[in-house]
Formats: structure tokens, C-alpha cells, sequence
């Protein structure tokens, strides 16, 4: 059973950092490719960035220098650091995995339940 599990959110101020967790289980972790995307409070899901399982990443223009994605295939774990940190950034941020090696729009196949993050001071 495929099983991905986020971890790392919580309470931070604003201008700072945070790292979250993607603990992955139940399949070949570095054959796929994984993403993260958030949604806050009202909005719709949004796509941050994703990485493929040759190590490509890709990330959403408005958050590109701020956010870094990274994935450790022997202990299955996908990361988020995210950098100086705003209001704005406050969202619960899920962790996907596609259905291929190489991410495509709309190609996530399974989901995290979430891990929560606020930027408020």
C-alpha cells in the first residue's frame, strides 16, 4: 500500500524557515516522481514544485529562490525548505507521488494527508 506521510509544518514567523518531510512507504521510491503542493485556507490547490526520479526539479515561478526540494531515495523521504518565509505561505502543504518517472501537470496518482503550516507572528 502506498503510504506517504508529511510532517515538519507548525507555527513559524514571518521571515522564517521551516523544512518538511515526505516519509514515503509501499513502493520503489526513487522510480517515481514527486511533488509538493499546497492549499490555503479558501484557495485552491496550488503546484510548488516537483522532482523527478532522475533528480530534476522544477519549481513554481513565484516561489523559486525561496523554496528548495530535495529527495533522499535510501530513506524514502521527500523535503520542502522553505526560506524567509510570509503570510501568504500559510497553507496546508501535501506531498504527491506520480504516476511516472518524470512529473507532468495532473500526473500525481497519490496523495498525503497534509501537514500544516503558519506564517504569523
Amino acid at each position: 500500500e502506498v503510504q506517504l506521510v508529511e510532517s515538519g509544518g507548525g507555527l513559524v514567523q514571518p521571515g522564517g524557515s521551516l523544512r518538511l518531510s515526505c516519509a514515503a512507504s509501499g513502493f520503489t521510491f526513487s522510480n517515481f516522481a514527486m511533488s509538493w503542493s499546497r492549499q490555503a485556507p479558501g484557495k485552491e490547490l496550488e503546484w510548488i514544485s516537483s522532482i523527478n526520479a532522475d533528480g530534476t526539479i522544477e519549481y513554481a515561478d513565484s516561489l523559486k529562490g525561496r523554496f528548495s526540494t530535495s529527495r533522499d531515495n535510501a530513506k524514502m523521504t521527500l523535503s520542502l525548505r522553505m526560506n524567509s518565509l510570509k503570510p501568504e505561505d500559510t497553507a496546508t502543504y501535501y506531498c504527491a507521488r506520480s504516476r511516472t518517472r518524470t512529473y507532468s501537470w495532473n500526473s500525481e496518482e497519490y496523495w498525503g494527508r497534509g501537514t500544516r503550516v503558519t506564517v504569523s507572528s
